[in-house]
């Protein structure tokens, strides 16, 4: 086990994703942050653009904790799972000032669960913990062998084979190695550092459950209302974007289709279909045209400006004409 453990850090020491922010910080509110982003969003996106971003704007825990909810769902937007930003938010009210320095105080705020209180705990304070994530848990299934196993036993094994001596480098290394080595399809397996004691090399499909993800086909209709250079949008309803700002919905006039586009959230698939309208009865926010990246609009809503900005010059005799176009 010594042998193995000390293969896997020669080979993260020559390989490993060091240039990561999040690893080369002890900031207990940055490892949280990066490991809040990574839960559903690819990791070059987090590290160029959405984590510097984000600290930039709210550069302390405190400083979240003090602002307003809008604002930060504004400096969310793009990254989808809006759940995400509201339980960051509200973690940070609860703590203030310092997260908690245990798994179990830890699973106590809104939006940890039991990966990221392991993770905040050993990157963060070096404890000599697990933690599992997918590729991680791909990893362990194929070098025990391991046949549909649990949770708690995919933890248990995790437990017993951890670095106790550097653990925040065990499990970074073993996150990059399933990331680069031990891939879902087509593993490098000449390349792990691991291939010698590997129980599962002859068969390592064996041990990885693909199962295809389904999605949603859902119809969305928006109207496009813009007077004095502001466009009209509406509290969104229900959970998909809570708290946010979308466009206000209608009931389709194929006289006045501007566009369709398709649209990806979660489970769903989205076909968008925008019109111009010239009244609304939903609830109206109006938002200067200038300003509308700052709001706290989704994604979505972000497309349909792009779109417009693109397209909508092409029908001249519409009355909203070429405003969006910069």
């Amino acid at each position: 086990m010594i042998k193995l453990q000390k293969n896997l850090l020669k080979w993260y020491q020559t390989h490993g994703r060091h240039d990561l922010p999040w690893r080369n910080t002890d900031n207990i509110y940055h490892i949280y942050l990066s490991e809040i982003m990574l839960q559903q969003t690819q990791v070059g996106r987090v590290r160029d653009e959405y984590y510097p971003q984000f600290l930039e704007q709210f550069p302390t825990l405190e400083a979240l904790c003090n602002a307003p909810l809008d604002n930060v769902l504004a400096a969310w937007s793009g990254l989808g799972y809006y759940s995400r930003a509201r339980n960051l938010h509200k973690s940070a009210q609860i703590v203030q000032n310092n997260l908690p320095k245990t798994e179990e105080e830890l699973l106590k705020l809104p939006g940890i669960g039991q990966y990221t209180a392991s993770a905040i705990c050993c990157f963060g304070h070096h404890q000599n913990i697990p933690v599992v994530d997918t590729n991680i848990a791909r990893v362990i299934k194929r070098f025990f062998a391991l046949d549909n196993p649990s949770t708690l036993g995919m933890w248990k094994v995790a437990a017993e084979f951890v670095n106790a001596k550097e653990p925040r480098s065990h499990n970074l290394a073993m996150m990059d190695l399933g990331s680069m080595i031990c891939l879902p399809k087509n593993p490098k397996c000449e390349e792990c550092p691991l291939r010698k004691e590997c129980q599962g090399i002859l068969e390592p499909q064996l041990y990885t459950q693909t199962k295809k993800k389904e999605y949603e086909s859902l119809d969305l209709f928006y109207g496009i209302l813009i007077q004095n250079n502001q466009i009209a949008l509406t509290p969104a309803c229900g959970n998909m974007y809570k708290n946010m700002l979308e466009l206000p919905e209608v009931e389709p006039i194929e006289k006045d289709f501007i566009a369709r586009y398709k649209h990806s959230y979660t489970k769903y698939r989205l076909n968008v279909n925008l019109y111009t309208i010239e009244e609304t009865s939903s609830e109206i926010v109006w938002v200067d045209l200038s300003r509308l990246e700052l709001a706290p609009i989704s994604s979505l809503v972000k497309k349909a400006k792009k779109f417009i900005n693109e397209t909508l010059i092409q029908f001249a005799d519409y009355k909203v004409g070429d405003i969006f176009v910069e």
